[in-house]
């Protein structure tokens, strides 16, 4: 499994030949100004939350893609009637196996409606599982002790968490949730994108390590393997 992280709360999962993208928010988002959103890769587009940090560039790369939509019941309406009609919805506590592996829609505390107005649901995240690796995506979210269920079920071997503060949790919170989930190796996102959401990068890479945790951060465009 290959994770490409594309700025903000956006990155790309690739699993075998399977492409999976989560939350596009690219052309809007400075940070990202060298990705060329026209050559990212989507089968599938994950969504957590309706705000336009989160899918700005859905319709756009799944008009060209053809990427099937998964997330909640209004977020799949909302874009079918933009025109994409491949989705599969789902809502919380739901889980379903696709040919790239299961995906269970796990609860985020958030904010979820699009930028003109209309309900996005539940903000949501996302429990990856394939046939050697498990993955969690928190999605934009405070700490919240449902996270504490996760591992009653999951062996994580990554958790990518929101670590900005203002709109999410921040560092400590994030260390915190990466005790609720049991993973001590997480991707961190959601920071750095504005002003209210600016960290001490190397501070927070400090604190994890504290902990005994690993904390990566990824410069838009580069990628890890799980």
């Amino acid at each position: 499994m290959e994770i490409t992280f594309y700025g903000h709360a956006c990155v790309g999962i690739q699993i075998g030949d399977t492409h999976l993208l989560v939350d596009p928010f690219i052309t809007e988002n400075p940070s990202a100004g060298h990705i060329n959103v026209d050559q990212v890769k989507a089968d599938y587009i994950l969504i957590t939350t309706a705000q336009q940090d989160h899918t700005s560039d859905v319709e756009r790369i799944a008009k060209r893609t053809k990427a099937k939509i998964i997330s909640n019941f209004e977020i799949a309406k909302y874009f079918f009637n933009l025109g994409i009609e491949s989705s599969h919805p789902m809502d919380l506590g739901g889980a379903f196996n696709f040919p790239f592996g299961s995906v269970k829609m796990v609860p985020a505390l958030h904010s979820s409606t699009f930028e003109n107005g209309s309900d996005g649901g539940c903000a949501c995240g996302f429990i990856i599982k394939t046939l050697d690796r498990t993955i969690y995506i928190s999605g934009s979210t405070a700490l919240h002790f449902d996270m504490q269920l996760i591992p009653v079920r999951y062996k994580l071997d990554l958790a990518i968490l929101p670590i900005g503060g203002n709109f999410t949790m921040d560092v400590e919170d994030a260390i915190m949730a990466s005790d609720f989930v049991k993973c001590n190796k997480v991707l961190g996102y959601h920071y750095d994108t504005m002003a209210h959401i600016r960290i001490d990068k190397e501070l927070a890479v400090r604190s994890f390590k504290a902990k005994g945790k690993e904390l990566v951060l990824l410069n838009v465009g580069e990628s890890i393997l799980v």
